[in-house]
């Protein structure tokens, strides 16, 4: 199987975007990986700090072991990982990618930090024969893939990095990927599309560093044009987190409200693995224009 460098470089070349979806289970994990299979299309499938608490870091690895065993083209990434300790125990895992978010820190704290975790993946990376993903966020866009009812104010008070910012950093830390804040945020607003994109912006830092992949964080709640957009101006990868969660709750609550007295997990979680591949599919469609 391919290398997910070689991914994201196939991607960046077409103008099309791979999808990355997190999980919390296997039943999440199926969904994603059998819309792997039915449109021949990799994946990425991330586990943040806390999702992978729950599920289990070498779990997580043990499952993505396991689909590619079944044909199944999906890597797996540490998402918003937020010490360098942490990094280094996914790399060690055997993990394909990491995130060290860093943003919260003084900045050359965060490129001191982001540059070890780049170090760290470099010398086992040598050592096991394989290349591992280093990104990094830069800009804030908030926190948390959940609901919302408004933009939040320290991503509206939050001002978006500039061209010198991005070279600059990507320079001083040697990251793969980077995830700038280009008016996107983590989460969804509930009752309206989330904020449109700064495309220009995209396209100058595209054209600023062209051998960086690019990275959309918060994607859900975006509308299809500027997805269209963004990917067009040199995303080469997106982040899907909260339609997951949203359709997943949506489909146990229609299990157990159809027969609320079905103890099969099987049973009344059948509607919620439906429910995320079909989110899966239909992004990942509009990413690779299937």
């Amino acid at each position: 199987m391919r290398e997910l460098r070689e991914v994201l470089e196939n991607a960046k070349e077409k103008r099309i975007a791979v999808a990355h979806f997190n999980i919390s289970d296997s039943t999440q994990f199926n969904a994603i990986t059998d819309a792997v299979l039915n449109l021949s299309q990799p994946v990425i499938v991330g586990v943040s700090e806390g999702e992978e608490e729950f599920i289990g870091m070498h779990n997580a690895v043990a499952l993505v072991k396991a689909a590619r065993k079944q044909g199944k083209e999906v890597y797996l990434n540490a998402d918003h990982h937020h010490s360098v300790e942490a990094c280094k125990a996914v790399i060690d895992a055997g993990f394909d990618s990491v995130i060290f978010d860093g943003v919260k820190l003084p900045l050359e704290e965060n490129i001191e930090k982001t540059r070890e975790v780049v170090d760290y993946a470099r010398k086992v990376g040598a050592s096991e024969g394989r290349y591992i993903i280093v990104e990094a966020e830069l800009g804030y866009i908030g926190t948390s893939s959940k609901l919302l009812d408004e933009v939040p104010e320290d991503v509206l008070e939050s001002s978006l990095p500039s061209i010198e910012d991005a070279v600059s950093f990507v320079e001083q830390t040697g990251v793969d990927a980077l995830a700038p804040a280009v008016g996107n945020l983590h989460g969804m607003l509930k009752n309206m599309p989330n904020p449109r994109l700064h495309i220009e912006l995209i396209e100058e830092m595209r054209k600023a560093l062209p051998d960086t992949h690019f990275v959309l964080h918060g994607g859900s709640g975006i509308i299809d044009e500027d997805f269209k957009k963004a990917i067009h101006a040199g995303m080469n990868c997106v982040h899907i987190n909260t339609e997951i969660r949203k359709a997943y709750r949506a489909g146990i609550e229609e299990g157990l409200a159809k027969d609320p007295e079905q103890i099969a997990p099987y049973k009344y979680m059948s509607q919620a693995r439906k429910n995320v591949y079909q989110v899966v599919k239909e992004r990942i469609k509009l990413f690779t224009n299937l």
